[in-house]
């Protein structure tokens, strides 16, 4: 009798590597200033070939993605070597967040599609929450500070997951003020900086769609593309712990131009203690029904490469 195939071990996205080296990274945008953006494309397409061959995690994930995506929406329209386009859409958007972080993208390529949401989240002052998802390139909305010099934002992140990257714009003036906080020392005196942040009109910026770091943080498992998966709750309670509204932000490339989408998601800011359980499932769930919605949309730009639903689950969520 032959043994019970063995579950290949998950590992979690913090413990992945990064790819890339920044002498890399640095050709890269050397070839695109160069000789322009068909070059860049062109070597690309073996750069991302390269990273496909020797990245096993990354390319069964995309795979897997890409098969969720097709099952749940079939309407959806992929490429010749997907999963290679995949990767090679991933370089697309690297570009577009270095060009974007040294201000080289114009407001005249964005084209913000809830513009009126967006100018009334900024003018009511209250500030908020904005969700942001690894779907394409959230860093392009920087240029957006071109037009609102009121628009202060601070992004909580892993910056520790990305450093060689991080370390390209270490010396330069972003299009906006923004603030880089690690995810990692998120404490007291962070979150006094947070609620400042909101106090002032400002926002505060947090991924939404990774298994949060640590073991102990909060998650709930929700249906994405057909099976539940593990999305952090982490931005929700701040939503209502600094009692103020929650948006979305997705920004796309289509084409050459970038589109941004700016959604509320709720408003935590009149909530009470019995209603906070409720709000959040709601919430979340419609947070991960519009995630969908943009994968389908554009499938090749969600960027998460690593076995996003291959987590234990646990066998009970932690106390609240």
């Amino acid at each position: 009798m032959t043994s019970p195939q063995r579950r290949r071990p998950t590992r979690h996205w913090s413990a992945i590597s990064e790819s890339g080296s920044l002498k890399g990274i640095r050709l890269m945008l050397a070839i695109h200033d160069r000789f322009g953006a068909r070059a860049y494309q062109g070597v690309l397409f073996f750069v991302g070939l390269y990273y496909w061959l020797r990245r096993p995690i990354a390319r069964r994930a995309s795979k897997e993605y890409q098969r969720r995506l097709k099952t749940f929406c079939p309407s959806v329209s992929l490429p010749r070597m997907a999963t290679v386009r995949h990767f090679t859409t991933f370089g697309t958007a690297i570009l577009d967040k270095v060009l974007a972080l040294y201000g080289r993208i114009g407001p005249e390529s964005i084209h913000i599609e809830q513009r009126e949401t967006l100018r009334a989240a900024i003018d009511a002052g209250r500030g908020g929450i904005i969700v942001v998802t690894h779907l394409g390139s959230h860093e392009v909305c920087q240029a957006l500070g071109r037009l609102r010099r009121d628009l202060k934002m601070s992004v909580v992140m892993h910056t520790q997951h990305a450093q060689r990257f991080n370390s390209l714009f270490a010396d330069i003036d972003r299009p906006i003020p923004v603030e880089m906080i690690e995810v990692s020392d998120m404490g007291p005196a962070t979150a006094q900086r947070l609620q400042a942040r909101v106090a002032e009109g400002g926002f505060v910026v947090i991924a939404a769609d990774r298994e949060p770091i640590e073991a102990g943080a909060r998650r709930r498992w929700i249906d994405f593309l057909g099976q539940k998966a593990p999305f952090p709750e982490g931005a929700f309670w701040l939503a209502m712990l600094l009692r103020c509204p929650l948006y979305l932000l997705v920004c796309a490339r289509q084409g050459q131009a970038h589109h941004v989408h700016f959604e509320s998601l709720g408003d935590a800011g009149g909530l009470s203690r019995r209603e906070r359980d409720a709000w959040m499932q709601e919430t979340m769930a419609h947070f991960v029904t519009r995630l969908e919605y943009f994968c389908c949309r554009y499938p090749l730009q969600w960027f998460n490469f690593y076995p996003f639903w291959q987590s234990e689950k646990p066998n009970a969520r932690p106390p609240r």
